[in-house]
């Protein structure tokens, strides 16, 4: 029996109000539905913030903090503060968060890429707020930039807190990006890759490129170096954690990568989600890792080393 770390992404900065009613947008959204996501079997709860009155993504640390202490109070899950916020954020604004709060681990992107959303827009006829119609239609132009320089400075400014990474691969291209980052010794075993499918912009979500994306790290890194999880957009959600699963990988869901339950359902929640897979991990004679146990599989800090 193995332990599959699974991983819920909250509410993210791509999907809009508009998508989805159960898409958590004030910070006692954000905070009921982490806890409730913990509750169901997440170890790690991966987080954005919103501005309240729109849902607009924001890197504000004072909105930060009306839901991080919250989570922290009710749940023993492990932190993740996004650093990627948002593709129309600058890498400062991106980073304020996780440099006040300390945690034990952020998300680092890998890499440069386009990052669309447009071909949503298609499905949404009216739109809740203003900005939502722009920005999804405008990311047909967003350019999610992760320069060599970007992610240089993020591994030095949260490597001095202890903090470590979700080191977040879009395509086969990033994973040689972390490759040389381990060379130079930036990098230091055990890290934690997640592998991304099916957004507009990098890897498509086929199976093939699953194997093809671990075969890689493997070559790259050796198997004992790393852990490695993934997450597929959308409707490929669940197909691919399943293989994942199958494979000995760990396990990412939540409302930022994909809206829905199954095909043409929309989730209630992300706790609806995490049961979902939890119920799969199970039905493969395998177990949720509890957060305790993925602190020792990832080498983290701990909760009592953050500053919220």
């Amino acid at each position: 029996m193995s332990k599959i770390i699974i991983t819920c992404a909250v509410t993210g900065g791509a999907h809009t109000p508009t998508m989805s009613d159960a898409l958590p947008c004030t910070p006692a959204e954000i905070a009921e539905q982490s806890i409730a996501a913990a509750e169901a079997g997440a170890a790690i709860l991966h987080l954005h913030a919103r501005i309240p009155e729109d849902g607009r993504p924001t890197g504000d640390p004072d909105v930060y903090n009306q839901f991080l202490p919250v989570i922290k109070q009710r749940t023993d899950a492990v932190v993740n503060i996004t650093t990627g916020g948002s593709a129309t954020m600058p890498l400062a604004e991106r980073l304020r968060a996780a440099v006040r709060f300390k945690p034990e681990m952020c998300s680092l992107n890998m890499g440069t890429i386009n990052f669309a959303m447009f071909p949503a827009a298609k499905r949404v006829s009216s739109w809740k707020h203003d900005w939502e119609k722009d920005y999804i239609l405008g990311s047909d132009d967003f350019i999610f930039r992760n320069t060599f320089r970007d992610i240089a400075t993020i591994l030095e400014t949260m490597g001095e807190a202890g903090t470590r990474f979700e080191h977040e691969c879009y395509d086969v291209g990033h994973l040689y990006n972390l490759a040389y980052f381990v060379d130079s010794g930036a990098v230091k075993p055990p890290f934690f890759i997640q592998m991304i499918f099916g957004i507009m912009g990098g890897i498509g979500p086929d199976l093939e490129n699953l194997m093809f994306m671990k075969s890689t790290a493997d070559r790259l890194f050796g198997k004992d170096s790393f852990q490695w999880s993934v997450l597929a957009a959308g409707k490929y959600q669940m197909p691919f954690l399943t293989q994942a699963a199958l494979m000995g990988g760990h396990v990412r869901v939540g409302l930022e990568d994909s809206l829905f339950i199954e095909r043409g359902q929309l989730a209630v929640s992300n706790a609806q989600q995490v049961e979902k897979i939890v119920r799969i991990i199970h039905e493969m004679g395998h177990e949720p890792a509890t957060p305790s146990e993925a602190r020792i599989m990832l080498g983290l800090k701990g909760g009592d080393r953050v500053e919220f």
